[in-house]
């Protein structure tokens, strides 16, 4: 039904083009020990995409989606290739808990690198696009941003990211506490959180499901990064939420507080926590599913299927 509404056609269309695009950026707030991977391993990701031997690569060409990488944000001296460097906005984004994330200037050239992306996907002709992220620390950043905007405290929706320790989890919670106080002012403001403790990775990917909303063009969302950039990105096109699916539900505790208040219920539950897009591409055969059943299924009438019986009282006797 879904899928219906947003393709204004009952029954729907199959896709025939589904897009992910994965959105690559570090951050600066990996200083204070809040991850178990070093800020290194975005930009050798990044390669591993390209060359399609990540969890992503394996999972999109299963349900039949194109994965596109994009370096918003990677710590490296230069691009791993012009066109993945073609929407960079800097090398990194600063440390949440000392600093801005990005200037005002660099926040609105992210959002506006998201929105043209969105655009190119859809004017290429994809039908349905999915979010990923990769990059060190981004959980931590994304966890600030949902905080702020469910008025959360860190304790409640810190999870263990990539896989961190106790003393991890504690430091991460602490970096979070410190980018929330410096954040109390612009707690209204989506744009301001973005620049402030969010990053040029989570801005590109607001823009970017904003700018799906507006071109009329559903997305699957994934895991705890990409649904926090969707919780901004709601409140910066309000109403864009209605071209949203929730794929999955990761492990995160922040993912369920931004799901619940983007009022979507996640397809799978499966305790996955890649990131990368995986969770919507474990959804997508489903919501593939939905649209074969949908179109092809023969009606009860039509397969001469006998209905329901319905029950018949006669009056007793006198």
């Amino acid at each position: 039904m879904w899928v219906a509404a947003c393709q204004g056609v009952c029954p729907p269309r199959q896709f025939e083009r589904p897009r992910v695009v994965v959105f690559a950026g570090d951050h600066g707030v990996t200083a204070a020990g809040v991850s178990a991977y070093p800020a290194e391993v975005t930009a050798q990701m990044v390669a591993n995409y390209d060359t399609g031997g990540a969890a992503i690569n394996v999972l999109a060409e299963l349900a039949g989606a194109g994965v596109r990488v994009v370096d918003v944000a990677v710590d490296s001296e230069a691009p791993l290739s012009p066109s993945i460097g073609a929407h960079k906005v800097r090398r990194g984004s600063g440390n949440i808990a000392v600093e801005d994330a990005l200037s005002a200037d660099e926040t609105d050239a992210a959002i506006e690198a998201g929105r043209r992306i969105a655009d190119e996907e859809v004017d290429a002709g994809a039908d349905l696009l999915i979010a990923g992220d990769m990059g060190i620390g981004n959980t931590t950043a994304a966890t600030t941003l949902i905080a702020a905007l469910t008025t959360s405290e860190p304790v409640a929706v810190v999870g263990r990211g990539t896989g961190v320790d106790d003393a991890g989890w504690a430091r991460k919670t602490a970096a979070i506490r410190d980018a929330l106080f410096r954040a109390r002012a612009v707690r209204s403001d989506p744009v301001g959180l973005l620049r402030v403790c969010g990053g040029a990775d989570l801005a590109a990917m607001a823009g970017f499901l904003a700018q799906a909303a507006v071109r009329r063009t559903p997305v699957l969302l994934d895991g705890v990064v990409v649904t926090a950039a969707a919780l901004v990105a709601d409140r910066m096109a309000p109403g864009a939420k209605q071209w949203w699916r929730a794929g999955h539900l990761s492990t995160e505790p922040a993912h369920t507080l931004a799901l619940q208040q983007l009022a979507l219920d996640p397809i799978v539950d499966l305790g996955m926590r890649v990131g990368e897009g995986t969770g919507a591409a474990i959804a997508l055969p489903i919501l593939r599913a939905a649209v074969a059943t949908l179109a092809s299924m023969a009606t009860f009438g039509e397969a001469s299927v006998s209905g329901q019986v319905t029950e018949q009282v006669t009056d007793p006797a006198p």
